[in-house]
């Protein structure tokens, strides 16, 4: 079976070695070479003929986005993966990355207390990325664990899908590797006076959560924030989790407001799919909407086993249009899926459901509850 060959870009030798040797260290990868920045790294592509780049954000005398664009040029199907540091800075050059094609990025380790916690946070980290990538982008057969690899089927019980007449109140979406360029496709298709709150986990560490957040909203007609504690779920706003927290929603019998706590990851993802899922359909019951999307592994799974006991609908993207068909995957094996959409599709999906037996007027501006599921007024 090949190997990965990987180029790790990186203008710390430090850097450049740990993850070298972490790398190295799986049978099924390989370093095909390393860069000290941007423009060395240009040039040793078609030398070492990588599967994926690892390209850090902040370089000498071609920086990440520099060399980004340059690969870009020539490779626009070659994986890329920028390696960034949790700063606002970095978060700013990250995002920018993304949007510039990126397939996806790894944070660097900060604050671990150890360089054996280090290499562990890489191999955590970036190894499982690099595998699911490849196995989607280049058809790589690899013995990923569960987790990280491909959708499986024969997950959890099929249940009949209920009946299709309950008005939808919410709408929670879950996403992950390549999140950032499919919500911000997704989220200006909706109209300003969109009827629902809509809530939403994106796996990202602080401060990419609100820069994410800030950056959406200027694209869309609907507002978008960075969820806090406290906050009340209205009409036409969506809410994204802050970075490592996770972000549930609560009713004290009056309204519906936002809850964030800093519990157990689970998936090992803070904030995680699965503890919004299980919320919504603890408060809305079966006036729930639940989107999974893109991303790497199977956070969200049981959370819509929960919503769909409770009677809630569920879309899930297709694999064609999804960076890594993992999350979306196992929701459509387990046959909790009302739908498999291709991403250009599913705003229009959404947009009709939440419109099922309401009329679009002013009214909907003020309304924050569920018909019949004892949410209040």
């Amino acid at each position: 079976m090949p190997k990965i060959r990987i180029l790790v870009v990186d203008d710390s030798v430090v850097v450049r070695r740990m993850v070298s040797d972490v790398l190295a260290s799986d049978p099924q990868l390989e370093v095909a070479g390393t860069a000290a920045n941007g423009k060395i790294a240009l040039a040793k592509i078609p030398q070492v003929n990588p599967d994926i780049v690892i390209l850090d954000v902040e370089m000498p005398e071609l920086d990440g986005l520099g060399t980004l664009v340059g690969i870009r040029k020539s490779l626009p199907t070659l994986p890329v993966i920028m390696y960034s540091t949790l700063t606002q800075r970095g978060a700013e050059a990250t995002l920018d990355a993304l949007s510039k094609g990126a397939t996806d990025y790894v944070t660097k380790p900060s604050n671990v207390g150890s360089a054996a916690q280090g290499l562990e946070c890489i191999r955590t980290e970036l190894i499982p990325k690099i595998k699911g990538i490849c196995a989607r982008v280049l058809g790589f057969s690899l013995s990923t664990p569960l987790a990280a690899a491909g959708p499986s089927k024969a997950i959890l019980p099929r249940l009949a899908l209920p009946r299709r007449e309950e008005r939808i109140d919410i709408v929670a979406i879950g996403i992950s590797t390549g999140g950032p360029n499919a919500l911000s496709s997704l989220m200006p298709t909706f109209p300003r006076d969109f009827p629902v709150p809509m809530v939403i986990v994106q796996h990202m560490p602080p401060v990419f959560t609100r820069l994410l957040a800030e950056r959406l909203a200027t694209k869309s007609q609907i507002e978008i924030k960075e969820g806090y504690m406290g906050a009340v779920l209205e009409p036409g706003c969506a809410w994204i989790a802050p970075g490592d927290y996770h972000m549930v929603v609560a009713s004290d019998h009056r309204q519906i407001m936002l809850r964030t706590y800093q519990g157990p990851p689970e998936n090992s993802c803070r904030p995680a799919v699965d503890v919004l899922f299980r919320s919504v359909a603890e408060v809305y019951k079966p006036h729930v909407l639940a989107v999974e999307m893109t991303g790497m592994g199977q956070d969200g799974l049981r959370g819509c086993q929960h919503i769909r006991e409770a009677g809630g609908q569920i879309l899930a993207q297709d694999q064609a249009s999804s960076v890594v068909w993992g999350m979306p995957g196992f929701v459509a094996n387990a046959g909790l899926a009302d739908k498999v959409l291709p991403l250009d599709q599913l705003g229009g999906e959404i947009l009709r459901r939440v419109r099922f037996g309401r009329e679009l007027t002013r009214e909907f501006k003020s309304l924050p509850r569920a018909a019949e599921s004892g949410i209040p007024r």
